[in-house]
């Protein structure tokens, strides 16, 4: 038997505006348990549930060691729409087949967004 990745947590001195930054921008659905401090967004599409933990003053925000990278399969068109709703990526970068970009959550943890698994797990005549 194998583990699988099912959560990563994220410490942040700013847990209702990282809630609210990945369920308006990528799907994600917040869920609050009386009593606990850890809030827990689920994506809608299946993946990693992401949980944000209150960060003590020792902690340092926006590692630069992790990134989180959500799969699109058009990133220029994703990147439209989160412009829209106010959130703004950098350049889109073509590397080996796909395009992805970057962005920082409100916490300063870096984000990106890439066609890379999309296009490696798109069927043959996708």
């Amino acid at each position: 038997m194998s583990p699988t990745l099912s959560s990563i947590l994220l410490y942040t001195r700013k847990t209702d505006e990282m809630a609210a930054f990945y369920c308006n921008h990528f799907g994600y659905t917040r869920h609050d348990l009386p009593g606990d401090r850890i809030v827990e967004l689920r994506p809608a599409a299946g993946g990693a549930v992401l949980l944000l933990h209150p960060a003590s003053k020792g902690i340092r925000q926006g590692q630069a060691a992790v990134k989180l990278v959500f799969t699109i399969r058009d990133v220029p068109a994703f990147v439209a729409e989160c412009a829209k709703r106010g959130l703004e990526f950098g350049a889109l970068h073509k590397a080996d087949g796909y395009v992805f970009a970057n962005a920082k959550d409100p916490s300063g943890n870096s984000v990106s967004i890439s066609g890379r698994l999309a296009i490696r797990d798109a069927p043959p005549d996708a």
